[in-house]
């Protein structure tokens, strides 16, 4: 079964979209009381910004090996 594939372009770098979904995330976490919802935002913020800093460590040019 073939279907057309949903297709979107991205107008934000995948860097920026991390940030501003961490960012979100810990702004939601602020106004709630402190408890499973909001222990489960705090972790979608962390797993955003640990996604950040790999990202940048795959992108880095110290990081291209030698063929």
């Amino acid at each position: 079964m073939t279907g057309k594939r949903n297709r979107r372009k991205q107008t934000t770098s995948f860097d920026e979209r991390l940030k501003r979904a961490a960012d979100e995330a810990r702004e939601a976490a602020q106004g709630l009381p402190p408890g499973p919802q909001r222990d489960s935002l705090l972790k979608k913020a962390g797993q955003a910004e640990t996604a950040q800093r790999i990202n940048a460590w795959l992108v880095s040019p110290g990081q291209r090996s030698a063929r």
